[in-house]
């Protein structure tokens, strides 16, 4: 079962940094690109939408029960919003020693867009409440940090400042910790200017940000060539690095500093990928803690991610023990035979 106690397990507690928000989805009418002074009608989507940190860390939590520790470092506006994500998240159990409310400030906010075709974008803000994490902010956690040591996991992900991300992951390597991360394709050039990948355990991404790291488009190249090229430009940052590439429907590709393995998706009734990606990434973050090997944490990464698929929110809050159980037991998932032990409902 995917609840343990605290001696059951590898890692103990996580501290993570990223955007704290949430967002609406319109979907347009019409296919073609969106003009620049162009007025298009559509219709708002019956959807709940949270960032990326909230993401991860609910996965985690719910899966991980009490004995495992979440702690989010992040800045909330004095909105009606930013209180109903603190209250959401107090619920489902994490600590909120470290999530700020700040006064005049909006809470964070992504509105995101569909053609009818499935392909979109967003559009988020850069003056919330989240823009406001700073590294003074984050050595506040310093404490925190400390007291997880070795047996504490590191997770920084984008939507606040590149620098606050790097002075976590920073104290993080410094006390020991597992370091985690994730950045968008714009921020590839900076992270790579930066050297904050000598920081990471494990870099987890899309296919555009490998691209990104690679300096190759899907044009180019396929998939793998991209994986592949994107680990080579990696090694001469840190060789130890382990990195995790999604590319929805065709799977994912895991690196473990000597092999890589392709894990293909789960065939499921897809309602929305929104979040996929990051429910992949927390599904890593739980094998990691359990002390399994990443090849082992990508099956679960990829039993989670493909069960949030079902749900057209960002989170899939039917998603728990049991409902993964289910789930595996009603697909043709290839898992190996200690992951279906693993998840089996006892």
């Amino acid at each position: 079962m995917l609840k343990f106690e605290s001696s059951q397990l590898y890692f103990t507690g996580i501290v993570g940094t990223g955007g704290i928000g949430s967002g609406k989805f319109f979907k347009l009418n019409g296919n073609q690109t969106l003009g620049r002074e162009e007025s298009r009608s559509g219709h708002l989507l019956d959807i709940k939408d949270y960032c990326k940190q909230h993401i991860i860390l609910h996965y985690i939590k719910v899966l991980l029960g009490s004995s495992f520790s979440v702690l989010p470092i992040g800045k909330l506006g004095d909105d009606e919003t930013g209180k109903a994500l603190y209250n959401e998240m107090r619920s489902t159990g994490f600590i909120m020693d470290r999530v700020e409310t700040i006064p005049n400030v909006p809470t964070l906010f992504s509105f995101c867009f569909y053609y009818p075709d499935g392909s979109g974008g967003n559009m988020t803000t850069d003056n919330s409440a989240s823009s406001f994490v700073n590294s003074a902010f984050i050595e506040k956690a310093g404490s925190d940090i400390k007291n997880l040591g070795p047996k504490g996991i590191i997770l920084a992900v984008p939507e606040v400042p590149m620098q606050a991300r790097q002075t976590l992951l920073e104290n993080g390597k410094k006390n020991g910790l597992f370091c985690a991360a994730s950045f968008t394709s714009g921020e590839i050039p900076d992270a790579i200017q930066s050297g904050v990948f000598s920081y990471i355990d494990l870099l987890a991404i899309n296919y555009d940000e490998a691209s990104a790291i690679a300096g190759l488009t899907l044009y180019d190249s396929d998939i793998p060539n991209v994986v592949h090229s994107a680990i080579e430009k990696l090694k001469p940052f840190n060789e130890s690095i382990h990195v995790s590439v999604t590319a929805g429907k065709k799977g994912s590709w895991c690196w473990d500093g000597q092999n890589l393995k392709h894990y293909p998706a789960i065939s499921t009734n897809v309602v929305s990928t929104a979040g996929a990606g990051d429910a992949f990434f927390s599904g890593l973050l739980i094998g990691t803690s359990l002390g399994l090997h990443l090849f082992e944490s990508q099956q679960i990464g990829s039993v989670i991610a493909g069960l949030s698929v079902t749900s057209p929110h960002t989170i899939n809050r039917e998603i728990d023990r049991c409902a993964l159980s289910e789930f595996v037991r009603t697909t043709n998932s290839g898992l190996s035979e200690k992951i279906l032990k693993l998840l089996e409902d006892k």
